[in-house]
């Protein structure tokens, strides 16, 4: 699998937030029903000053590496960070990102994508990992962006 290494800078991401694991019997449940509240509860219309409108699956705070524990993000880029605590704030840390460019279906090509990239020998950080979407295309045509964190050398 090809990728391209990028430097970023910070990005807030502004959404809603769960704990989970890969290992977990219910983690797709609770991605996809975060999936569909960011969506169909109207969270991703109501999140104030969006900068970049493309829909954000982020992957933060592990406990170790990819088995282990983490906190999933569904989110958006924003300017700022709104007040209040009606939102779950990431701040995406700078720094250098392995970036995979998936197509096909939204679903399917990502969970190959990720199959893919565990068993890769990336010198991950386990910091901060996401997903950007580029369109809406929930069928074939979609286009997903894979940033993987990777140690500073």
């Amino acid at each position: 699998m090809e990728y391209e290494i990028v430097t970023l800078e910070e990005k807030i991401a502004v959404g809603i937030s769960a704990r989970t694991s890969n290992a977990a019997p219910d983690m797709n449940a609770v991605i996809g029903g975060m999936w569909n509240r960011f969506y169909n509860d109207d969270v991703y219309t109501s999140i104030p000053k969006k900068e970049n409108a493309k829909a954000l699956g982020i992957y933060t705070d592990y406990a170790g590496d990819e088995t282990s524990d983490y906190t999933i993000f569904v989110a958006c880029e924003t300017a700022v960070e709104p007040e209040g605590d009606d939102f779950a704030v990431c701040h995406i840390p700078a720094g250098r990102y392995a970036k995979f460019v998936v197509h096909g279906d939204m679903v399917q090509s990502v969970a190959n994508a990720w199959q893919e990239i565990w068993q890769m020998n990336l010198p991950r950080a386990f910091q901060c990992d996401f997903e950007e979407y580029q369109n809406g295309d929930m069928g074939d045509h979609a286009e997903i962006h894979i940033y993987i964190g990777l140690k500073e050398v």
